[in-house]
Formats: structure tokens, C-alpha cells, sequence
């Protein structure tokens, strides 16, 4: 039986001049419409003690239509500023729920440009998108790849970045990828020298993305810098500042895909680290290098891959100390300087790469997982590791050290 998931397929389009005025418009509607819904949300909180949901912040909508302030909303289609209202009523649960922090308004400048249609506001026959409102002329698609046969989408969403550029983003159920299984088994270590390194001794190298692209940007940031505010010149300086940093994340993204579909393909399963990405970031020093390497977007990646392939990823706890165990006797080191990329063991003489042996250490403790449900560690108050995939549900709890296998 062929298993289906849900799939995003994006595509770049070209707007014509009214359709991209009435998109424009739309966003900022859209905005508009999630602003209004969180401050009647709270108001009706703080002031009555009152829960509003969907039901009745879709009625408020209805009201806002009919004033004289808001009326311009009827001027767009209104499925998108219903979504709108289905998101922030979503961002409420999710909130409760410990997720994510309290919602917040959405601002002109900084926030997403995008506006989602479901399936009564939008048509797709025969490679030909139309959206509500804009039914007349089909959206000029580039179909850079085609649809999976029979499959039609269930909601569209319209969005543009920062460079002004327009996409469209079409869901979709479509059968899962395959590739056959593999008795193979990986540990992946993360780094900066070497972007990844795996337990069979091969790495990736770090294409260091923004470094390559170092100068544009910084030539871009000066001109607009010099720009009066508020003036066309300072938003065109700004457009160009985008396309700059949009190139270096395409490629960095490209890269990233690249390399978890291989690593997905070719191993059944895959060990890597918990990364507290965040907290390293405030190390000023490789900040920007770990920017770069964009290790959230690599674990992010892997994680959807493994899943709709089927493979078994585990996370090992960020404080298992990896680099310094030996990979053949277990006996820990001392702390080792980051400068110190190769080292020799205390206690059996075997001269270790830093980085192949974190990560044959990593690829130790996600095997004790998988095999008996063994602890490791040490940990410092961090959550568990977990595994996803075809063996969901094995953890990761508190340790008293593993026997670590040679590599």
C-alpha cells in the first residue's frame, strides 16, 4: 500500500500589474484582519474575562466589513482574511499548549507577505491556476516541475519576499517517496571546518555560503545606508540588499536538500546531535559562521525526509559528550580546545579525528537506543532525546554511560 503526505510543491509566477495590485492589497488586508482578531482576542480577555474563538472573531469580521473605517475589505476575497483568523485562533492553541509563546501583531515591515486560498476561492485545471477575485487571467505559473498525475491541490497560498519575488505554494496529497531499505547506519556530527562528518570517515565541506558572498552584501548595506529614509531610491538600495541575501539562502537551501536526500536514501538509520543553536549563537566570535552553516534548517529538512521515506532518525542529547569519549575504549578526555582537531586516547593510544569520532559516538548511543532502550549522557536538565520514523517512541533518559562500540 502506497503511502500518502501531505506535500508543499512551490512555484515561482510573474503577476501581471492589476494582479499584483490586488495580491498587494490582499496582504495587507490579510494583516489588517489578524491585527484586529488578537486585539479583540485580548481585549475581550482583559476586560471580561471572556474566550473568544473562530466563531465569534469571524463574526467580528463580518461586523468590521459593514463600517465605514474597514470597508475596503470587501474589495478583496474573503478566504484569505478568514485563514487569517483560522491562524491566529491556531497560534492561541499552539500557545496554551506550551508550543510557542503568546501571539503577537503583525507588522508592515517585518512579517510574511502572504495570503492563503482554500479550494472555494481558487481554480487549477490543465497547469492553469486562478484565484478569487483574479478569475479572469491565470496566474503565469512557471511550472519548474509537474504535479504528481491526478493530484489537485487543497489550499494555495500567494506570497512575496523580501526581494519581490512571487510564489505560490500549492498542498497537496501526493504518494510518500520510496527507496528501498538499507541495512546501513550513520552518525552525523555537525561542525564549521567540515559542515557534516559521518561515522564512516567521509564529510561534507562548508561551501561557507555568506563568505563567498561577503562583499555584495556589504557594498548593498552601504549604499542603503546612504539613502534618505523614507525615499524610492532607500527602498530600491533595500530591494537589492534582499536579492543579495536571498541568493546566498537559495543556494545554502539547495545545498541542505541535496544532502539530507542523499543521506536519507542511502541509510536506514540516521544518529545526529541535539544542537542548542540558539544559546550558540550568542558566542560573538561564530555567530556569524554558525549562522552560515544553518544547522536548524539541516535538522529541519532531515527530520520531513526521514519521516515520509520511512528511515529512523534518533537525537542524541546535546550533552553527551561526544568529542571527548574514545570511540574504542570509552575512557573520556579532558576538555578539548576547538583548535584541537585531532587527539590521542589516554588510555588506548588510538589517535582520533575530532570530528570522526563525535561522530561514531553519536552513531553508539543512537544504536543503544534502537537495540535495548539504553540511557545517555550526561545531560543537564535538557529534554530527552527522541527517535522519529519507523521506530517512534524510543527516548533517550538520564544516563550512567553506555559502552561505546569501536569505530
Amino acid at each position: 500500500m502506497v503511502m500518502v503526505v501531505e506535500r508543499g510543491y512551490r512555484f515561482r509566477f510573474y503577476p501581471t500589474p492589476a494582479q499584483a495590485d490586488l495580491l498587494t492589497r490582499t496582504f495587507g488586508c490579510v494583516r489588517l484582519v489578524y491585527n484586529l482578531g488578537l486585539q479583540a482576542r485580548r481585549d475581550a480577555w482583559q476586560q471580561r474575562q471572556e474566550a473568544l474563538g473562530y466563531g465569534a472573531t469571524s463574526a467580528l469580521l463580518t461586523g468590521w466589513k459593514k463600517t465605514a473605517e474597514y470597508s475596503f475589505l470587501t474589495e478583496v476575497s474573503s478566504v484569505p482574511l478568514q485563514q487569517a483568523l483560522r491562524h491566529l485562533d491556531t497560534a492561541y492553541q499552539k500557545f496554551f499548549g506550551g508550543e510557542c509563546r503568546y501571539p503577537r501583531f503583525k507588522s508592515r515591515k517585518r512579517s510574511r507577505r502572504s495570503a492563503e486560498f482554500t479550494a472555494s476561492a481558487f481554480t487549477y485545471e490543465s497547469g492553469e491556476l486562478r484565484l478569487a477575485k483574479l478569475m479572469d487571467t491565470p496566474l503565469a505559473v512557471v511550472w519548474s516541475r509537474p504535479l504528481p498525475e491526478g493530484v489537485v491541490p487543497s489550499t494555495v497560498t500567494v506570497s512575496q519576499d523580501r526581494a519581490g519575488r512571487w510564489f505560490v505554494s500549492l498542498r497537496c496529497k501526493a504518494p510518500a517517496a520510496t527507496a528501498p531499505a538499507t541495512g546501513q547506519m550513520v552518525g552525523i556530527d555537525a561542525g564549521l571546518n567540515r559542515l557534516l562528518t559521518f561515522s564512516t570517515g567521509e564529510a561534507v565541506e562548508n561551501p561557507r555560503q555568506e563568505r563567498r558572498e561577503r562583499g555584495r552584501p556589504a557594498r548593498a548595506q552601504r549604499e542603503l545606508a546612504r539613502k534618505e529614509k523614507g525615499s524610492r531610491n532607500r527602498e530600491k538600495a533595500r530591494v537589492r540588499v534582499a536579492r543579495v541575501q536571498a541568493r546566498v539562502a537559495d543556494r545554502r537551501r539547495d545545498m541542505w536538500h541535496q544532502v539530507t536526500t542523499r543521506l536519507v536514501r542511502e541509510n536506514q538509520v540516521l544518529v545526529i546531535e541535539d544542537l542548542a543553536v540558539r544559546n550558540m549563537l550568542k558566542n560573538h566570535t561564530l555567530a556569524r559562521a554558525i549562522s552560515d552553516a544553518s544547522w536548524g534548517l539541516f535538522r529541519i529538512l532531515l527530520e520531513s525526509t526521514a519521516t515520509e521515506y520511512g528511515r529512523t532518525l534518533i537525537v542524541v542529547p546535546r550533552w553527551y559528550p561526544s568529542t571527548r569519549l574514545c570511540s574504542h575504549c570509552g575512557v573520556r578526555a579532558a576538555k578539548l580546545d576547538l583548535s584541537v582537531r585531532a587527539w590521542t586516547c589516554t588510555g588506548c593510544n588510538a589517535k582520533h579525528d575530532r570530528d570522526v569520532n563525535a561522530a561514531r559516538n553519536i552513531l553508539a548511543a543512537g544504536l543503544a537506543v534502537t537495540a535495548c532502550g539504553a540511557d545517555v549522557g550526561p545531560q543537564r536538565g535538557t529534554p530527552s532525546g527522541r527517535a522519529i520514523g519507523d521506530e517512534a517512541g524510543n527516548t533517550l533518559g538520564r544516563p550512567s554511560g553506555i559502552p561505546v562500540p569501536s569505530g
